[in-house]
């Protein structure tokens, strides 16, 4: 936005507290090189675009203020004279680099002092160049800094979920390995089973029926649905009592397999059928080693298929093979984490997942989206202490998505609620957490993504609520 041209007084410059101890010289040059303007009401600048001017208000009103998704939100309004915005760091980053890192506007007709950002970061160096070293250190030392920080509190979370992935995996795995190892032992029962009943007095037909109640019974084994405890010990004495009844001795061992793949009585009338009284022991031991079998085999598709998925939510989680900046599914980070988390937060905290599988994907960094849902739901697992109820709900707020997860822990006190998300700031007791973890997240949602997370909390309900954009751009800076 351009102005009218108006004098420039040097006089006037030297009451601004900026200008107060310079020189004749100095302010000769501030107007010999810089303007002043008078400016009707509206936008001097907007978040994001080159900064080519540092501004001082004269007289009038100026706002200041940060782009959070769609909207400007306000965070300053002065009418104090000789308040600055504009390209005040250009003497740092340097004046092609540099950017408005919000917006500005006025809010009445204004009379500005402008220097454009290359006299500005050339005065300031010839000025006062002790202070501008020590301004670049304490600028690029905060950067490092904050980085090495966001380093270390996503090593840590690493490290931790590390160790629960490591437990998650070693169950399924420990698994596979124990059936693998009992279904070669079956198997090779099963052939020296095959050999005696291939010897004995069977005949063609009877032992074409036999080998299709062996096909119909691997098929009834993958249908089989689970029995309660109860349910099951009645099922296995009944198998037991008919085997006693026929003949086959040490029934009470061979029951509780049929029991598992679903299999009864009237099964077993139909081997009895089929194979006659004298054979009936051989045929029941022979598909007893064929439900087996089956069973095993369930096991070890049931572990390899928990790695999988285990592995997959891994992957998903780190986002390892995607770009930092992409258009996801909010469901499927949720579900990564809570995967990743589920060691940690154990058997005592029930999961609730209450979904609305209408919205959208939106753009966003995955991988640090994660980082936040990692931080919020280990603090409320370790709020619950191992037991209560852990709520992750998804929703569309206006045109936000929002993101609460809810816990039913003890709450956090009203004394510190405004200070939880302060760098360092922590509850734990010393050594089990960093204070870090909530101030991260901030950064990510707020600055990143230009979101909002905010935190109701009373005893036994403490909801952290977090809000994104359905629509957006990269940042230009890290979080």
């Amino acid at each position: 936005m351009s102005g009218q041209p108006m004098p420039c007084d040097k006089e006037e410059l030297s009451t601004l507290f900026l200008f107060e101890k310079l020189s004749e010289e100095q302010l000769a040059r501030l107007c010999r090189d810089g303007r002043v303007e008078q400016f009707e009401p509206g936008y001097l600048y907007h978040e994001g675009e080159p900064a080519t001017c540092f501004y001082v208000l004269l007289h009038g009103t100026i706002v200041l203020s940060r782009r959070v998704g769609a909207d400007d939100v306000e965070v300053t309004r002065s009418s104090e004279r000789g308040v600055y915005a504009g390209a005040f760091q250009a003497y740092v980053q340097g004046p092609e680099h540099a950017r408005y890192q919000g917006s500005a506007r006025l809010a009445e007709p204004s009379r500005l002092f402008i220097l454009p950002a290359e006299t500005f970061a050339v005065i300031m160096r010839d000025w006062f160049p002790m202070a501008v070293h020590l301004l670049e250190g304490l600028f690029f030392g905060t950067q490092n800094t904050q980085r090495v920080v966001n380093q270390r509190e996503r090593l840590l979370a690493l490290g931790s979920l590390s160790a629960g992935l490591t437990h998650e995996l070693n169950n399924p795995a420990a698994a596979a390995v124990r059936a693998t190892s009992a279904l070669r032992e079956r198997v090779a029962g099963m052939r020296h089973k095959l050999g005696v009943i291939a010897a004995g007095p069977y005949r063609r037909d009877t032992l074409e029926t036999l080998v299709g109640i062996q096909e119909r019974t691997a098929e009834q084994v993958s249908k089989a649905a689970p029995l309660s405890p109860l349910e099951a010990a009645d099922r296995e004495d009944a198998l037991a009592d008919w085997l006693d009844e026929h003949g086959i001795a040490d029934g009470w061992q061979l029951a509780p397999t049929f029991v598992q793949a679903g299999l009864g009585a009237d099964w077993l009338d139909q081997v009895a059928a089929a194979v006659g009284e004298e054979t009936l022991e051989g045929a029941v031991r022979w598909l007893n080693y064929t439900v087996e079998t089956e069973l095993l085999m369930n096991e070890i598709e049931d572990s390899t298929t928990r790695i999988s998925q285990l592995v997959d939510a891994a992957k998903q989680y780190s986002q390892l093979d995607r770009a930092p900046f992409q258009v996801a599914d909010m469901h499927e980070l949720l579900d990564s984490t809570l995967t990743m988390l589920s060691g940690k937060i154990g058997p005592g905290v029930r999961i609730v997942r209450e979904y609305d599988r209408s919205l959208p994907k939106i753009p966003a960094y995955p991988g640090e989206l994660n980082q936040v849902w990692t931080n919020i739901i280990d603090n409320a697992v370790s709020a619950m202490a191992g037991e209560g109820t852990l709520t992750v709900r998804t929703a569309l707020d206006r045109d936000q998505l929002l993101v609460e997860i809810r816990d039913t822990g003890p709450g956090v006190d009203p004394d510190i609620r405004d200070r939880i998300f302060d760098p360092f700031f922590t509850t734990k007791p010393v050594g089990e957490g960093t204070g870090l973890g909530l101030a991260i997240s901030w950064r990510i949602i707020v600055n990143k993504h230009h979101g909002s997370l905010h935190v109701e909390s009373v005893p036994g309900d403490t909801r952290f609520e977090v809000r994104l954009p359905t629509t957006a751009e990269p940042a230009h800076s890290p979080s």
